[in-house]
């Protein structure tokens, strides 16, 4: 049968192969049936009675002499599934009459009836029908050269069809119906993938800047940045600051504070002072101004730079106080003065001052103590120039040069008068007048305001101050506890002065006073630092002992010309 396709029955096949070739295993119900052949479709009528069966073809014979055997061995083509049997097509209602024999152009006369090799596969599968339901579609094949229209005429049953001549090598060759044969349309070449390109665009661009950034990053480590500098800053903000604050109080007091530079009889120092009042009056210590006691020069330095000569007006040893005035000078600031009765220790404190002639340096501490008996001077040997203070010790840092300046409260209220300091490795006290160049270590001794006050008003009345006094001789070399009353005074007078108050009180030569005001004393100079915290007049209790008794005397104070 010739219908434009290849003729199965035309491959040669050996009787190994056909033996390899599985018989299909019968058709299983989950199959999906095909349907019958079309009966329009064959040439002749077929009877109403079911057609006898045609002979078969024994696939596994040699081919005919006259049929070309190909030359190429045919590939193996895999068994078919088994089919699953459809339901036979129904009979025609009339039967048809055989078709009559047609003559041959020979004049021979034609088979009674020709039929196909095969019986017609109702089920079309292979390798006689087309593929079955379990198998691929063959590509299809497009050959290179024309192929003739396919028969529409089919043969009828029991002729025997022409021999066929061999196919065109070129045309069909080897038909593999689950592959690509010769003349196959070959697969468009694959396009470039462009996401290749792409990949490996985008790491040489991750590379380049990874060595950049580096190379950047590394400059910029090394050399701190590129470009010009400029550093962060806060705004401008305000400059106004709370009045009960360090820089507060300073700003407030500053224009009241003065430096004062001092020479004469052969020496020069240079100390601190604060204004008292309009009139121009400075007070500072007795041994800032000493040097120029006799005739010397005083000038006087004021915060502003503003400077002006000054005159001693008054000074006292044994307070170490002295107030010097300046005329001529406007806008004076005096600045407004404490209570010292009224300070406890870790109150906050500012000092301000010239240490070591640097003008207008401010320091802060608190009140370390209170009643500290100190003595300063004393460099003429007769005890003339001793001072002896009844001081508030603080720690706010005071170095030579500060001498006389002030100790204000967190109110900015005087309270002080800084006077001495002791010094590292000393075995007394010092201050910027004593001639010592020891710096701060955090003991600083300022004359309270209360004992500064009445000795400044009396420098500026009279030019004079009053010391109070008991009116007896002290024995400084006792070393017992307390101080002890002498058996002579100086220069062979009696000890205890006749209608003096410690005589009208009962104090005799030899009793040891403990304690003034209920509190202790240990020796001499403590005892004068404690009357002279006082004003003349005050009456005070003094505890004593006598030939091992403990008794209680009440002694007004008297006073005292200074000197």
């Amino acid at each position: 049968m010739n219908d434009g396709k290849p003729n199965w029955w035309s491959r040669p096949s050996t009787p190994p192969e056909a033996a390899r070739i599985p018989t299909p295993s019968p058709a299983e119900e989950d199959d999906f049936p095909l349907q019958a052949p079309d009966p329009a479709e064959s040439a002749a009528p077929e009877p109403a009675a079911e057609a006898p069966a045609a002979p078969k073809v024994d696939m596994t014979k040699e081919p005919a002499a006259s049929e070309p055997v190909p030359t190429e061995p045919m590939p193996s083509v895999p068994a078919p599934a088994p089919a699953v049997p459809a339901p036979a097509a129904p009979a025609p209602a009339e039967p048809v009459a055989a078709a009559e024999p047609v003559p041959t152009p020979d004049g021979r006369p034609a088979p009674a009836e020709r039929r196909p090799l095969h019986e017609p596969d109702e089920y079309r599968t292979p390798p006689y029908g087309e593929p079955g339901p379990w198998a691929p579609a063959p590509p299809v094949q497009h050959p290179a050269a024309p192929v003739p229209a396919p028969q529409a005429a089919v043969p009828p049953q029991g002729a025997v069809p022409p021999p066929q001549g061999p196919v065109a090598p070129h045309a069909w060759g080897q038909y593999d119906p689950w592959g690509a044969g010769p003349g196959a349309v070959p697969p468009p070449a694959p396009k470039k993938s462009r996401r290749g390109l792409a990949l490996v665009g985008a790491l040489a661009f991750a590379l380049l800047t990874g060595v950049i950034g580096g190379g950047v990053g590394a400059y910029v480590e090394r050399n701190g940045g590129i470009g010009t500098v400029e550093l962060p800053q806060a705004e401008a903000g305000s400059a106004d600051r709370a009045p009960d604050s360090v820089a507060g109080i300073a700003a407030a007091a500053l224009p009241g504070v003065v430096t004062l530079h001092v020479s004469g009889g052969g020496s020069a120092g240079t100390g601190t002072g604060f204004v008292l009042d309009n009139r121009g009056h400075i007070l500072t210590n007795n041994h800032v101004v000493d040097a120029a006691a006799a005739s010397g020069d005083i000038t006087v330095t004021f915060s502003s730079g503003e400077t002006a000569s000054a005159k001693l007006i008054g000074k006292d040893t044994g307070y170490d106080l002295a107030v010097v005035q300046v005329t001529g000078v406007r806008g004076l600031k005096p600045l407004p003065l404490g209570n010292s009765d009224d300070v406890r220790v870790g109150d906050p404190v500012v000092a301000i001052g010239a240490p070591f002639d640097l003008s207008n340096t401010v320091t802060s501490g608190i009140i370390s103590a209170k009643e500290r008996p100190i003595t300063a001077g004393g460099e003429k040997g007769d005890g003339s120039d001793v001072s002896y203070v009844d001081a508030l010790q603080t720690d706010a840092p005071i170095n030579p040069g500060n001498s006389g300046g002030p100790l204000l409260d967190g109110k900015g209220r005087v309270i002080g008068i800084n006077s001495a300091i002791r010094a590292a490795g000393g075995s007394g006290d010092g201050d910027g007048g004593s001639g010592g160049q020891a710096g701060s270590i955090g003991l600083g001794f300022a004359i309270p305001v209360n004992q500064g006050k009445r000795v400044a008003e009396e420098l500026i009345n009279t030019g004079k101050a009053t010391h109070p006094v008991i009116g007896v001789s002290l024995d400084m070399q006792f070393n017992g506890d307390g101080a002890r009353v002498g058996d002579k005074g100086k220069d062979g007078t009696p000890s205890v002065t006749p209608d003096g108050p410690a005589a009208k009180a009962g104090l005799r030569p030899g009793d040891v006073i403990t304690k003034v005001d209920g509190q202790r004393v240990h020796n001499g100079e403590e005892l004068i630092v404690k009357i002279r915290a006082h004003r003349p007049g005050d009456a005070l209790a003094l505890t004593l002992t006598r030939d091992g008794k403990e008794l209680t005397r009440t002694v007004t104070l008297g006073s005292a010309q200074g000197t």
